[in-house]
């Protein structure tokens, strides 16, 4: 069965008394631009979200898109108001291309609540994760968490060049492209012989055709250079890549992820402080009523979401329904603020977290009369 939205009257109904619950607890409720830059967005998540949003073009303004969600316009809000520490909410329509086998809809209504706050941020996570949590209680949802920070501590400590790390950072949320990568960079893989003999030419342009394409030549060259460079890096340890595929086999209630964890930081201590400050979360959620014992963690969980959670990721789900989007969602994105920031002079950002929740879900579910 497939999900079909409720009529409108019912989710702004809905959406508005979502929204009440954030502002009782203390949030300021805010409005963001439909159209926002599509420039901006494509700077940071790459033409990959060009197939999913819906764009027009401005003669003043440039390009312009449908909003695809609401968090990067609360980022530039906030970070150009620079009031700190904030609780922000919101409700309103987002828009998403969907792909030809999804039916799902591509137009529907967000209800969001962010906290701005980097005195106490595993606090901050575990205040939106558990009101998040209380305003989809009635749903009896499946409730996932992940934190995609653990991944990237791992890949920060690899033995090899930044420009390695750099690629398989930016590919974390793209898992395919992730471990063809660091297949690659372990030697797993063999590189295609065209591409060694043509990196080992004493000219590679001898012999080329005419020049096509929109690339230059001094462009295809310093690929060219790039790749040599690269091939002339050493291999990442097998072992190291054997931890990192450890720390993605993890799934467990959050207190068994976190002492497998915690197992494989003594090999890998890069990634201790990421784990730590699992341990601290855990601490504030279940201070916060959260029955973490319950609470499945997964490593993976959140690696083919919007690219700018950097950080504890969560989602409640429908059990048994992948056909289903998720009903609520949400995480940390300390990183974003400080992309967004530096536009603004504000390059230091602010640790900032918060999450979704899908009304017209909510109301399909029997969830709000």
């Amino acid at each position: 069965m497939a999900y079909r939205s409720p009529d409108k009257a019912r989710i702004k109904a809905c959406a508005a008394a979502l929204r009440g619950q954030f502002e009782a607890a203390g949030a300021l409720p805010v409005e963001t631009p439909v159209l926002v830059s599509a420039a901006a967005l494509l700077d940071l998540y790459g033409e990959d979200l060009r197939a999913r949003a819906y764009t027009t073009s401005d003669t003043l303004r440039g390009e312009q898109m449908l909003r695809p969600d609401f968090t990067v316009p609360v980022v530039q809000m906030h970070m150009s108001e620079a009031a700190e520490p904030a609780r922000y909410t919101y409700s309103g329509e987002v828009f998403r291309r969907q792909e030809e086998d999804e039916d799902r809809a591509n137009e529907y209504v967000q209800v969001g609540f962010e906290i701005f706050d980097g005195s106490d941020p595993v606090g901050a996570d575990a205040e939106v994760f558990a009101r998040i949590q209380s305003a989809v209680l009635p749903l009896n949802l499946k409730a996932m968490t992940g934190d995609i920070g653990i991944l990237m501590a791992a890949v920060d400590g690899l033995r090899t060049s930044e420009v390695r790390k750099a690629a398989l950072r930016r590919h974390i949320w793209r898992p395919t492209r992730f471990k063809a990568l660091l297949d690659r960079y372990a030697g797993r893989v063999p590189a295609p012989p065209a591409r060694l003999a043509l990196l080992n030419a004493a000219d590679p342009f001898a012999g080329a055709a005419p020049e096509i394409g929109l690339r230059s030549r001094e462009e295809v060259s310093a690929r060219i250079e790039a790749l040599r460079a690269d091939l002339a890096e050493p291999l990442i340890p097998e072992r190291d890549v054997q931890l990192i595929e450890a720390i993605l086999q993890v799934r467990a209630t959050l207190p068994n992820a976190l002492e497998r964890l915690r197992d494989i930081a003594v090999d890998l201590p890069a990634i201790n402080l990421a784990v730590e400050r699992l341990a601290a979360r855990n601490e504030a959620l279940a201070t916060r009523g959260v029955n973490t014992w319950a609470l499945e963690f997964e490593a993976t969980y959140g690696r083919t979401h919007m690219e700018y959670y950097d950080g504890f990721v969560f989602g409640f789900v429908v059990e048994n329904r992948p056909d289903l989007p998720a009903v609520a969602s949400g995480g940390r994105y300390d990183a974003l603020t400080r992309v967004l920031g530096a536009t603004q002079g504000r390059p230091e950002g602010i640790p900032a977290v918060g999450g979704v929740i899908r009304p017209g879900m909510v109301i399909e579910l029997g969830g709000w009369a």
